[in-house]
């Protein structure tokens, strides 16, 4: 196998006017966590505003995700409810589910392949348990970027990825983004790659990243996303590491005193559909929700990355001490991890590794072309 250098370096954010109130998030079982406050359930139980209605449709889709109805994923799954409603005349009618509703991410799938539910979308790490190729998404600092991750994404090999679902009964529609995985804790400030020894963080039942944390000192303890904010406030874990919308949106600052833009993991989003329910659908409406789920992506991408611009200031106003890490910091981390990755990477089809590090090394948004 080719070993190359993973990438490390500061997500960039995307400015975008127009910044809706904080509101919406996810990550956890999924590698974006489940929501959980109860502020943020909703008791319309599917049934979002619309002018069309399920019992007129001819077909129904049940849409569900882990984050609440404030996390911009949520937002993302309201304008695909818009788009494929409005686009079939109400023909199609999308009922939406958020926080678990209709269970944690790994439930969700298994419904998919059964056909007892139509739509969710999932962070990568849980699909590892149906497709192995997955699990390079959990290299820490593997994308140099944000636009590198979609380039690659968007491109041959994200196409690959989501054509190797339909032999497990799931059809991938597009990519979303969830973001990069930073770190949060009650102990002490994390800037450089010593500052891990011994604090105990809480981490998705993930084997890469519980290896990868062991390998920077900590003490990783994998514990389901519904469970952590009480772990946290108990002191039975000193932290945990997500996007920083599902950071702030969970409420974590109420639990947590320090916030490190780590940006250890890129996470996305993937589009998923039941394959017996997509492959029922007339041949229009198939292309419909491929368009929709791409088009109702962007918009969640978009979303996103303005969030994480007004977020990380609205944690800081929370009392949060916020904590840059350096570059330089950031490549210690990443070299000290470099083992963990190419131990995994051994594990795997070793065309399919070059070929997705060749895509990086290769993208025009690659800082190093």
């Amino acid at each position: 196998m080719k070993k190359k250098q993973l990438f490390t370096g500061v997500a960039s954010l995307a400015l975008v006017a127009g910044l809706a109130a904080c509101g919406g998030d996810d990550d956890a079982s999924n590698g974006a966590d489940t929501g959980n406050n109860d502020e943020n359930e909703s008791d319309t139980n599917g049934e979002e505003d619309s002018e069309y209605s399920s019992a007129e449709a001819s077909y129904v889709i049940e849409a569900g995700i882990g984050l609440n109805n404030q996390h911009p994923q949520y937002e993302g799954l309201l304008r695909f409810k818009e788009l494929v409603e409005e686009g079939t005349d109400g023909d199609v009618y999308v009922e939406t589910y958020h926080s678990s509703q209709l269970g944690d991410d790994r439930q969700m799938m298994e419904a998919l392949q059964l056909g007892s539910q139509e739509v969710t979308i999932p962070s990568t790490a849980p699909v590892t348990n149906f497709v192995e190729e997955y699990a390079i998404l959990d290299f820490p600092f593997l994308f140099p970027n944000e636009e590198v991750a979609m380039d690659v994404l968007n491109g041959e090999m994200g196409d690959e990825l989501l054509a190797s679902l339909e032999d497990q009964e799931m059809v991938g529609l597009a990519w979303w983004e969830n973001g990069y995985r930073d770190l949060t804790n009650s102990v002490q400030p994390v800037a450089t790659a010593d500052d891990f020894q011994g604090l105990t963080l809480r981490t998705m039942e993930n084997e890469v990243h519980l290896a990868a944390f062991s390998e920077l000192g900590a003490n990783p303890t994998p514990m389901a996303f519904g469970e952590l904010f009480t772990a946290m406030q108990q002191g039975t874990v000193d932290g945990q590491e997500n996007p920083l919308a599902t950071i702030y949106l969970e409420g974590y600052y109420e639990v947590q005193d320090h916030y490190s833009n780590t940006n250890h993991v890129y996470s996305p989003f993937v589009f998923l559909m039941s394959k017996q329910f997509y492959d029922g659908l007339p041949e229009d409406y198939q292309q419909l929700v491929r368009d929709a789920a791409q088009e109702a992506g962007e918009f969640q991408i978009e979303e996103n990355r303005n969030q994480n611009e007004e977020l990380l200031d609205a944690l800081v106003e929370e009392g949060v001490e916020y904590t840059e890490v350096t570059d330089e910091a950031r490549q210690e981390m990443a070299d000290i991890v470099q083992p963990v990755n190419d131990r995994f990477a051994q594990e795997m089809d070793q065309d399919f590794v070059d070929r997705f590090y060749d895509a990086i090394e290769n993208s025009e948004y690659n800082p190093e072309q």
